[in-house]
């Protein structure tokens, strides 16, 4: 497996876990662990692109800019709670 596809294997189950375990903390609908989900991925993906553009390289990990994107997929998942809990 390429550096890069093992980091995209790697991002995509960490972003994963990382909605999954945001839904198992904060609860709610079933429903919502889709958007937590898909908040993080494109969160994370976000972030990581990001590292590579500003070239931080703080817990590099392989090809993946950890860090960074671990970063990005919180404050996604943070903003998708705040966005879904200001509905009427």
């Amino acid at each position: 497996m390429t550096p890069t596809a093992s980091g995209l294997v790697l991002g995509f189950l960490l972003s994963t876990a990382y909605g999954a375990g945001f839904h198992l903390i904060l609860g709610g609908p079933a429903r919502r662990i889709t958007l937590y989900v898909l908040a993080a991925w494109i969160g994370l993906a976000v972030g990581h692109f990001l590292g590579d553009l500003f070239h931080i390289t703080l817990l590099k990990l392989g090809a993946l800019y950890l860090f960074s994107a671990s970063l990005g997929a919180w404050i996604a998942l943070i903003a998708s709670y705040w966005y879904v809990a200001n509905e009427p």
